[in-house]
């Protein structure tokens, strides 16, 4: 059982099922035997207020390359039941790094630059329940730690992450929980 304010490092090689047992918690894929309890009931009867709470984030970006940054951001927003202020969107893209970048074309992002449009999706977010696949991939140092910076905060105001990385990153001062998964 995960707690409020902790999370849970998913540990592994390439190809033991780190990614197919977060899309399980994420309810993207059925459960071989028992079940996935969120707030003492299996989340598949509780769907929508389950994903209410839930925010995942996996390899792929998620991103619609067609679309700007701004236009990105507000749409995955508005799945989540949000509808950010004025100004806040810019405040993120600084924070992430990505300064400037709102009107611009998701296609003519760099790699980098694509993962932390991404990863802001975290800041605008209001679930509790971060689920991520690799998240500090594509990421240099200074994004690495701001990553975890965000993490931690999430988790000091009672969040809870999930997170698969071949990265050691400390989490502010919170030790995970670990669970390595074996072939």
């Amino acid at each position: 059982m995960l707690e409020a304010g902790h999370w849970l490092y998913v540990a592994g090689a390439n190809g033991v099922g780190k990614t197919s047992l977060l899309r399980m918690v994420c309810g993207l894929a059925p459960v071989e035997a028992g079940q996935i309890f969120w707030n003492d009931q299996p989340i598949q009867t509780q769907r929508d207020a389950y994903r209410q709470d839930l925010c995942y984030l996996g390899h792929l970006n998620a991103l619609q390359e067609s679309m700007t940054v701004n236009e990105n951001l507000v749409f995955t927003a508005a799945l989540g039941g949000v509808a950010p202020e004025p100004g806040q969107i810019d405040s993120v893209l600084t924070h992430f790094g990505v300064r400037g970048r709102g009107a611009q074309l998701v296609r003519h992002l760099s790699q980098g630059q694509k993962r932390r449009v991404a990863l802001s999706r975290l800041a605008l977010s209001q679930a509790r329940l971060w689920v991520l696949d690799e998240p500090f991939v594509a990421m240099d140092e200074a994004g690495v730690r701001m990553l975890a910076d965000l993490i931690a905060a999430h988790l000091a105001k009672g969040g809870l992450t999930v997170l698969t990385s071949h990265q050691v990153v400390p989490i502010g001062n919170i030790a995970p929980q670990m669970l390595e998964l074996r072939a």
